[in-house]
C-alpha cells in the first residue's frame, strides 16, 4: 500500500447507533485516546498482511435521517455505548464526518434507476473529493423484510430491462449494493437483508470487477454458537435440542418487532448450527423488542445433550453485551479487508469473510477458529 493512499469506508445507515459508533472510534483510535481492544486486524496473525492503516480511514454514507452525528453520539454516550469524554475529544471530527453524509434512497421519492445513480454518483463524488484510491461500502442500516415476490433477475439484462420501464424491483439493500458496483467500490452486507444476494447484481459486480460480501455480523449468540457446537461435535457429545431467546432494544428491536424483518433475522440465526453438528437439531430462536434496554443486548440459550450410554445433560448460558460496540470494530475490520481484496484487483464474493458472518456468502463453513484460520491465511498472502 502507497503511505499516501486513503480509503473510504461509505456506511449505509451512517447515523445510526453502528455507524457512529464506528465514525467515533475511528476519531478516539487515530487521536490515541483509546486503545484498539476490539479489532481483529490488529491481531499478530495480520501484521503482514499490509493493511490500511486506521488514520487512512475516511468516512462517508447515506442516511434517510438527518440526525446529525454529535447528537446520535451524545445518545450513545448517555447510554454508556461510548465513552463520554468522546463528545470532548472527537467533536469537530464527527461534525466534519457529519459533512461527508448524503441523503439516502427513499422510493417513494425516486425511482430505482434514478436512485442508483444518484447514489453511485454521490459514492464517486466522495472518492474524488477527498483524494481517496478506493472505496467500501458496508450496509449497516436496519434489517429488511425478507423479500418473497420479487422476481429472481437471474440476468442483469432483466434488471436493466425493469429499471428501463420504470419499475423498482429490488429492495433498498440491493440498490445500494447496485449503487457501490457502479460506483467501482467494495459492498458488504453487515445485515441479513438481500443485498448481493441477486443473480444479476453478481453479474454486475463481475463485470464491474469488485468484491462483495455479507451477511448478518456475527456479534453474540451465534458468535457464541460457532464456538460451542464444535466442542460438541468433536466430543461426540449429541446435541438434542438448542433453543434460544434474545431480548433487545433500540432500533434493531424496533425493527424486528415488525414479524417479516424478524422472520430475516431468525432465519440468519438459524444457518450453521446443523452445518457444524452434522445432523439437524431441534430448537427455535425467539427474537423480542425490549425498548428499555435500549442498545444492549441478551442471549438466553438452553442446549439438551446426551452422551456415553445415552445419560442426558444440560448446558445454558447467557450473553450480555452492547450491539453497536460489538459490531463496530468488525465494520472497521471488513473494510481494511475489503480494501485489501480491491487492492489485489479480486472480485467477487468474499468467502474469506466468513468469519465475521451468520450467513457467509458462498461458504458452509461456520466454525469460527476455523476461519480463522482461512481469513489470516488469505490476508497474509503474498
Amino acid at each position: 500500500m502507497n503511505d499516501t493512499d486513503r480509503t473510504g469506508l461509505w456506511l449505509v445507515g451512517a447515523r445510526g447507533s453502528v455507524a457512529t459508533t464506528v465514525a467515533t472510534g475511528l476519531a478516539m483510535m487515530t487521536s490515541r485516546a483509546h486503545g484498539r481492544d476490539g479489532l481483529v486486524t490488529e491481531l499478530p496473525v495480520f501484521v503482514d498482511a499490509g493493511l490500511c492503516p486506521l488514520d487512512a480511514i475516511v468516512t462517508g454514507g447515506h442516511d434517510v435521517s438527518e440526525a446529525p452525528l454529535a447528537k446520535r453520539a451524545a445518545a450513545l454516550a448517555d447510554a454508556g455505548v461510548i465513552p463520554a469524554s468522546a463528545l470532548v475529544l472527537v467533536g469537530d471530527e464527527l461534525d466534519r464526518a457529519d459533512e461527508r453524509l448524503r441523503r439516502g434512497y427513499d422510493p417513494e421519492e425516486e425511482g430505482q434507476a434514478e436512485g442508483v445513480q444518484r447514489l453511485a454518483d454521490d459514492i464517486r463524488e466522495f472518492r474524488e473529493r477527498e483524494g481517496l484510491a478506493r472505496v467500501v461500502v458496508v450496509n449497516v442500516s436496519s434489517t429488511e423484510p425478507v423479500a418473497q415476490d420479487d422476481p429472481a433477475f437471474e440476468s442483469l439484462a432483466e434488471l436493466e430491462s425493469a429499471w428501463a420501464a420504470g419499475r423498482s424491483p429490488l429492495p433498498p439493500s440491493s440498490t445500494y449494493a447496485a449503487a457501490a458496483f457502479l460506483a467501482g467500490a467494495a459492498f458488504v452486507d453487515f445485515t441479513p437483508s438481500t443485498g448481493a444476494r441477486v443473480p444479476a447484481l453478481r453479474e454486475l459486480a463481475e463485470r464491474e470487477q469488485v468484491p462483495w460480501g455479507g451477511s448478518d455480523g456475527k456479534t453474540g449468540e451465534t458468535l457464541v454458537k460457532s464456538v460451542l457446537a464444535p466442542m460438541f461435535a468433536a466430543r461426540a457429545l449429541r446435541v438434542r435440542s438448542w433453543s434460544g431467546t434474545n431480548l433487545l432494544g433500540g432500533g434493531d428491536g424496533a425493527t424486528l418487532a415488525d414479524p417479516d424483518a424478524m422472520a430475516s433475522k431468525a432465519v440468519s440465526k438459524a444457518r450453521g448450527l446443523e452445518a457444524m453438528l452434522g445432523y439437524p437439531v431441534e430448537g427455535p430462536v425467539h427474537i423480542d423488542n425490549i425498548t428499555d434496554l435500549g442498545d444492549w443486548k441478551t442471549a438466553w440459550d438452553n442446549i439438551t445433550f446426551s452422551g456415553f450410554l445415552g445419560t442426558r445433560m444440560t448446558m445454558q448460558f447467557t450473553w450480555q453485551g452492547c450491539d453497536s460496540s460489538l459490531a463496530a470494530p468488525l465494520v472497521i475490520d471488513i473494510a481494511r479487508l475489503a480494501d485489501l481484496a480491491l487492492r489485489r484487483g479480486e472480485s467477487g464474493p468474499m468467502t474469506q469473510l466468513g468469519f465475521f458472518f451468520k450467513d457467509p456468502v458462498d461458504s458452509e463453513e461456520h466454525q469460527l477458529f476455523t476461519q480463522l484460520d482461512s481469513l489470516g491465511r488469505w490476508a497474509c498472502a503474498s
